[in-house]
């Protein structure tokens, strides 16, 4: 790495051919994008789905989460799916492969519903191309081109058959590091805005497990492990390890890593060295931990069948919008008028060396309503940002970071961008109780009764 100012290369200029004009373009195939596209595309338009990875499912299969969160709220008391409508045909088709499992209690406050990776990524696929979505894999968005300013015109996208553009009308950045917004110049938060962020980690994956033995392992692994600590040098990234096994038993996913920096920063998901750093880190982290794991009861004898192809990155930069999703919005259960679909899950902080969590009060509701205007960029007339990259603050990306609010997010946005093309207009003068109705007669549950 080159210390002090950067040496710079003059590129000459060239033409781009352009790959394709659409009505609608989606940055980013994760949650949010793959609900964006799906109701864009069924809404009749002209829809491409952006991919940097031959596969889609974002963090929840390239960083192997392999887990749903934030489907389920628990309403007074009561553990409820509230996130439907995309996610609905989804999770339908996913089951159908047999690779959804029974949701599962977390905290025993909520629930959480874990999913076979491989059967993610096909089930997502056929429900793109059941829309009439085109799907451009292995291409990774580099720039934009805007005639004027607050307009984006075409995408600049690196692939194996060279520099393409593409062309569109409204775009949709569910890049999950809110890469347009900020190209376009929408302005954003990175972190805290002091330089923290929560903190990634590297997932991995075990086979072998004697699940007879270990099934109730795992709820006492944080014990083991603060044991193992006082009896010995080891000492582990983080406490709150997450354990649990698959469908079949023997498979059990592993979330027990956390990856910093030397100065003991989280490594930022938007710097190419951290990146680079994050993944060496994170394996030499799972071969410590594994270790360890291999003195647990059940799983002697298991392996290591993965590890994720990336870092899960849970938080960089977040588009300041038109409203901005708080802690007080999450912990106090919001509502507001302009409802898009609800947020169920807790402020989730991943902080040095643990997992902070606050949960709206027993009794409540349990849920928030989460807003069309924090998918509303500022200075950008025909860009939406949906998914953890939208308008929200440190603490309330927290919480609606997760999945299930990135769903809703997604759909809610490819939705209104089919209605702004329909008016001639800019995302932000449609109209909000159209749009409602639209998401409601769409399978959506936007929390104005509590069920």
């Amino acid at each position: 790495m080159v210390q002090g100012p950067a040496p710079s290369i003059l590129e000459p200029a060239r033409s781009v051919p352009v790959y394709g004009e659409y009505e609608i373009v989606v940055l980013g195939g994760g949650p949010a994008g793959i609900a964006a596209a799906v109701a864009a595309g069924r809404s009749g338009r002209s829809t491409l789905l952006i991919e940097r990875y031959g596969f889609l499912g974002g963090m929840g299969t390239a960083a192997g989460v392999t887990n749903f969160c934030g489907l389920h709220a628990n309403v007074h008391g009561e553990k409820r799916r509230v996130v439907h409508g995309v996610a609905n045909d989804l999770l339908d088709r996913i089951e159908h492969l047999g690779g959804l499992r029974e949701p599962h209690d977390v905290m025993g406050r909520i629930q959480a519903q874990a999913y076979d990776t491989s059967a993610y990524k096909i089930a997502a696929d056929e429900l793109l191309l059941s829309a009439s979505v085109d799907i451009l894999f292995h291409a990774l968005a580099s720039g934009l081109h805007m005639e004027t300013p607050g307009r984006i015109d075409a995408i600049f996208v690196e692939t194996k058959s060279g520099r393409q553009a593409i062309k569109g009308q409204v775009f949709i950045d569910c890049s999950g590091d809110g890469d347009l917004a900020a190209w376009a110049g929408a302005p954003f938060e990175l972190g805290d805005g002091q330089g923290n962020m929560l903190y990634p980690s590297s997932m991995f994956r075990i086979n072998a497990v004697d699940a007879g033995r270990a099934d109730h392992s795992w709820t006492g692994l944080g014990k083991l492990m603060a044991e193992a600590e006082r009896t010995s040098n080891r000492r582990f990234p983080r406490k709150s390890p997450i354990v649990r096994p698959h469908r079949s038993g023997i498979e059990w996913r592993a979330n027990m890593t956390q990856l910093a920096r030397e100065d003991g920063v989280a490594i930022d998901g938007t710097n190419a060295d951290d990146l680079s750093r994050g993944e060496i880190i994170g394996r030499r982290q799972i071969a410590d931990v594994f270790n360890f794991l291999k003195t647990v009861p059940g799983f002697e004898n298991s392996y290591i069948v993965d590890i994720a192809p990336q870092i899960g990155i849970r938080e960089t930069r977040r588009t300041v919008g038109r409203y901005m999703l708080s802690e007080d919005d999450v912990l106090n259960c919001a509502s507001f008028d302009d409802t898009i679909g609800v947020n169920g899950w807790p402020i989730e902080a991943h902080v040095s060396g643990d997992v902070v969590v606050k949960w709206a009060p027993e009794g409540s509701r349990g849920y928030n309503q989460l807003p069309f205007r924090m998918l509303l960029p500022q200075q950008v007339s025909n860009l939406m940002v949906a998914g953890r990259c939208a308008s929200m603050t440190h603490m309330g990306q927290s919480a609606a970071r997760v999945s299930g609010a990135c769903f809703v997010m997604g759909q809610a946005a490819g939705t209104a961008a089919d209605m702004a093309i329909a008016a001639r207009s800019a995302p932000e003068k449609i109209s909000v109780v159209a749009l409602q109705d639209r998401l409601q007669r769409d399978g959506a549950f936007l929390g104005h009764k509590e069920s």
